[in-house]
């Protein structure tokens, strides 16, 4: 019985498996460092946003204990930080507001048969304390 060409298809079955390892490997660490990245400037944007005080209110009642958000005053505040390839979602409540990113991300190595895009998504809340 002969053995001969059983190394090449052990080789050829390695490679391949190895080369599904590079490209899971390569694609989950594109996507978790966009997911950093997103929830970096979720952040930023909900710490910005929690700057977009009802000015209405507080000169018709003054300053209370609690300070109420304006979401139209929150997206306005927060619309040059966002790049244009990012979907905002900005609500307010209350004291807090509440910021949602979302991006399609194009991955580096997409086998045939896989999709070629994900979205990934963030979110954060801040929320607005008035000291006495």
């Amino acid at each position: 019985m002969s053995e001969r060409g059983n190394v090449t298809v052990m080789t050829l079955g390695f490679l391949a498996v190895l080369g599904l390892l590079v490209t899971v490997v390569v694609n989950a660490s594109a996507a978790y460092l966009e997911r950093r990245e997103l929830m970096s400037l979720a952040d930023q944007i909900a710490l910005h946003a929690a700057d977009g005080l009802d000015r209405d209110e507080v000169y018709t009642t003054g300053v209370r204990d609690e300070a109420t958000l304006d979401a139209a005053d929150a997206r306005a505040a927060v619309a040059d930080l966002v790049p244009s390839d990012v979907r905002l979602s900005v609500r307010a409540d209350g004291d807090r507001v509440h910021v949602g990113l979302v991006r399609e991300l194009r991955l580096p190595l997409a086998p045939p048969g896989f999709p070629g895009v994900v979205t990934v998504r963030a979110q954060a809340t801040a929320r607005l304390h008035l000291l006495p």
